[in-house]
């Protein structure tokens, strides 16, 4: 099953997928454009994952880490699909990230590898911007880049982990204004994804709706003002997204 959530008509609105369109629960069926739509879960902790790919780690002249290289995102920095992410006008380098998202379904504390899967609730796609101009080395100022309002597209669906047959071997796509710019296929993580929710839970508590971004392959470039950027995963769906200059920032809305 896809799900996704909605602002329609006043409220908010957990819809199910039919033909690639939201369905109400009484059973209407919208048009993409009739609604705004929302990240498909409501955020807890957002960890997000560095250089998890090797082939991204080499054409950022980085070697591939020894152990996961993970970092935290306001939940301010998502917003859903068909929505607008800023590039400010003085930066020189910004990019895409299409990335797999991994949502937690169930309190996770010291899981095995061989148990992680059965605390994953779904899947989803995420777009991790970065801004190069502000990311000097591993630990500094990320939280500059990957909590920046609106940053982080996610959605449009959540799907659930039982639809996916074998999330490490999907493939990923980036364009940018219908051109493929970024491909890639997730068996070539560095710490798949059952590493990874070990990793974490040896030493923290998982809850349900933490999710896990699960890094990007190689083949990035920059976008600018104007551009729309679709991040595709296979089974799970395609996000799209455009950015926007100073002129149209948002970021103090509600």
């Amino acid at each position: 099953m896809k799900s996704a959530r909605i602002a329609y008509a006043g409220g908010i609105h957990l819809a199910s997928e039919h033909n690639g369109l939201p369905r109400l629960a009484d059973g209407r069926v919208l048009a993409e454009d009739a609604v705004i739509w929302l990240p498909p879960v409501e955020p807890g902790t957002i960890f997000a994952l560095g250089l998890n790919y090797a082939d991204h780690a080499r054409e950022l002249d980085f070697k591939a880490p020894a152990e996961p290289l993970v970092f935290l995102k306001g939940p301010r920095s998502l917003c859903g699909h068909r929505g607008q992410t800023l590039r400010p006008s003085a930066v020189a380098y910004m990019h895409y990230e299409c990335e797999l998202a991994v949502v937690l379904g169930k309190t996770a504390r010291k899981v095995s590898r061989s148990a992680a899967y059965e605390y994953v609730a779904g899947y989803t796609v995420a777009n991790d911007y970065a801004i190069r101009d502000y990311l000097e080395n591993y630990y500094r100022p990320n939280f500059r880049v990957k909590s920046r309002d609106f940053a982080t597209p996610l959605g449009p669906w959540l799907v659930d982990a039982a639809d996916i047959a074998d999330p490490m071997n999907l493939s990923l796509r980036t364009l940018v204004n219908g051109r493929v710019v970024q491909e890639g296929v997730t068996r070539d993580m560095i710490f798949d994804i059952p590493s990874l929710i070990a990793y974490l839970t040896e030493f923290m508590t998982l809850s349900p709706g933490d999710m896990i971004l699960t890094g990007t392959p190689q083949g990035l470039s920059g976008v600018n003002v104007g551009d729309e950027v679709v991040t595709e995963i296979e089974g799970i769906g395609s996000l799209k997204n455009t950015i926007i200059g100073d002129s149209e920032d948002r970021a103090h809305v509600g």
